[in-house]
């Protein structure tokens, strides 16, 4: 890690008459919150996923250095004891040794993070500031296999001979995105995180009061999803003359040059206006936008949709999902709610698009409970109906990391490209509870079919 002092583990490796004598590069050389491409020593070309395919087993390959390429940037993700998982930029897969294979020659692919340890690498200094990846199940180096310098040529394992064709120059592209949870300090819940006016934005519930009787909304932005500011209350139920207590779980839309902010206030649903998504918000009405008790039992945790032909929808509920047309007012309810409740369902709608299909996150559970956790389902139109997925929960908590409670997501994607994140509560860590939460954001990545990949909760 960085700043850190370790001793340096010589291990001598016999390859016929050859020593290799292999001395691991120091962590803090390594930015895990940036992307580098691997640049061959022997060939000058960079490791890339062949294609740009973002199916598991594509293979890896060497090509041509194009620093636009998403398919040739990679992060290296801490796997411990001084190991990485090299993860790629465009797909959120990482290099894997196919089959845990031990043997000279053996394909490399990359393929869904399992945290695996044909997945984990070393880095090894051999000189002028190049480095061998040498695996960490089979002891074996990258390669460009037959010393080839042509595009395509693929990249296997080898005995580590500290040869030019497994050196590798890491050239950092962009500092990348720095995650350390929690993102932001404090008792914060029910994060609503958003792409507006340049930047990314989470509004959350304010935590920490008994009976989640909060009166206050604040605001946090931020430039890269790494470094938090926050922007102060954005609103204050006391200024809101239908409801001053429990207030829960935001959403915001920008629409019509108008940012609106809807919001849960005593089990019911409001909205309110702003010129800039840092606020402040005035009430829109003056009354609800939807009462409680008005189509089910709690009316809360509104999330709002906007499709590709400009049509609005409001999504809500709590044991049961509604979704509505919003009038072009941003006001109004244009249509009653249908019911589109999936299987397992308690609460927290967050809906976005992808590629044609329509996700609907949501939570199960019940949020004072460590068990809480977050499950989607999909549908051919916001409309529904929408079908519970399989490979559920995609988000739980973890036991060994001491991560409980994992809950209340919503997804954002990073603006022109197919790369997506997950902002959710958990437990505080240390000693926290159901009234008691952080907020966190970790990568959301998905299949070759379009199934989400199961996200690993990190600290």
């Amino acid at each position: 890690m960085k700043g850190s002092t370790r001793a340096l583990l010589t291990v001598a490796v016999t390859v016929g008459a050859i020593v290799v004598v292999t001395r691991p590069v120091d962590a803090a050389t390594v930015d895990p919150t940036a992307y580098y491409q691997l640049v061959s020593r022997s060939s000058g070309k960079a490791v890339a996923v062949e294609n740009a395919s973002t199916g598991d087993n594509a293979r890896i390959v060497q090509y041509t250095v194009d620093t636009a390429a998403l398919s040739q940037q990679w992060q290296f993700v801490d796997a411990g004891g001084g190991y990485h998982r090299l993860r790629a930029r465009h797909s959120g897969k990482v290099v894997d040794v196919a089959a845990r294979s031990t043997a000279d020659g053996a394909s490399v692919v990359q393929y869904t993070d399992n945290a695996a340890v044909n997945q984990q690498f070393r880095l090894v200094d051999s000189d002028s500031g190049y480095v061998r990846l040498v695996n960490r199940n089979s002891g074996k180096a990258l390669d460009v296999w037959g010393r080839s310098t042509a595009d395509g040529a693929v990249i296997s394992q080898y005995t580590d001979t500290n040869g030019t064709n497994q050196q590798w120059q890491l050239r950092r592209v962009t500092g990348g995105t720095a995650l350390k949870n929690p993102v932001i300090p404090g008792y914060f819940a029910d994060p609503q995180i958003e792409y507006l006016a340049g930047r990314y934005w989470i509004y959350p519930t304010s935590d920490g009061y008994a009976d989640w009787s909060g009166t206050r909304f604040r605001a946090f932005s931020s430039p890269d999803l790494a470094v938090w500011t926050d922007n102060g209350v954005v609103l204050d139920l006391a200024d809101v003359s239908w409801c001053h207590a429990k207030a829960w779980a935001p959403t915001i839309v920008h629409r019509n040059g108008v940012y609106w902010l809807y919001f849960s206030a005593c089990q019911q649903i409001g909205v309110a206006r702003s010129s800039s998504p840092g606020g402040p918000f005035v009430d829109a009405l003056g009354a609800p936008l939807v009462r409680t008790n008005q189509y089910g039992e709690q009316e809360i945790d509104p999330d709002v949709f906007v499709d590709d032909d400009g049509t609005a929808y409001l999504y809500f509920g709590s044991g049961r999902a509604e979704v509505a047309r919003l009038s072009s007012s941003m006001t109004a309810l244009a249509t009653a709610p249908t019911r589109v409740t999936p299987a397992g369902y308690r609460e927290a709608s967050n809906v976005f698009k992808r590629n044609g299909t329509y996700y609907l996150m949501y939570s199960e559970d019940d949020t004072r409970s460590a068990d809480y956790r977050v499950s989607y389902a999909t549908a051919s139109s916001p409309l529904g109906p929408f079908t519970k997925a399989a490979g559920n929960p995609v988000l739980a908590k973890d036991t060994g990391k001491g991560i409980l409670g994992t809950g209340h997501s919503s997804v954002v994607q990073v603006p022109g490209r197919d790369e997506w994140y997950i902002a959710y509560h958990r437990f505080a860590i240390p000693g926290g509870d159901g009234t008691h939460r952080e907020v966190c954001v970790d990568r959301l990545t998905f299949a070759a079919n379009g199934a989400i990949n199961t996200v690993h909760p990190t600290r």
